[in-house]
């Protein structure tokens, strides 16, 4: 029951930071960036790796953290990001889960 709470404070903290982080780098009061982020995709993909294949508390924490920080990024930014870094940890895990059935 712990383990889901900590996962719970860490994507809450990540996106309210990715929130905070969006308004001090766009000031525009509408989504006017539509270039690819290769920061926050390198970031979305590290944390919902780490989130769900680490098999570790802590660094499950600290990738739900980071994915939610470029997923809490304001309303159109970072949806490209993290649906390419969920896309990629979905099919890490996949492989993994085929290579440990064998």
């Amino acid at each position: 029951m712990l383990n889901y709470m900590i996962y719970i404070l860490a994507f809450a903290a990540g996106s309210i930071l990715g929130l905070v982080y969006s308004y001090k780098q766009h000031g525009e009061p509408f989504v006017a960036d539509t270039k690819f982020n290769i920061v926050a995709a390198i970031i979305a993909i590290v944390g919902w790796v780490l989130a769900f294949n680490s098999g570790n508390v802590i660094l499950s924490a600290i990738g739900f953290a980071l994915g939610a920080f470029v997923m809490g990024e304001r309303p159109g930014y970072g949806r490209r990001e993290t649906a390419l870094g969920l896309i990629i940890a979905i099919m890490i895990y996949l492989i993994l889960k085929f290579y440990s059935m064998m």
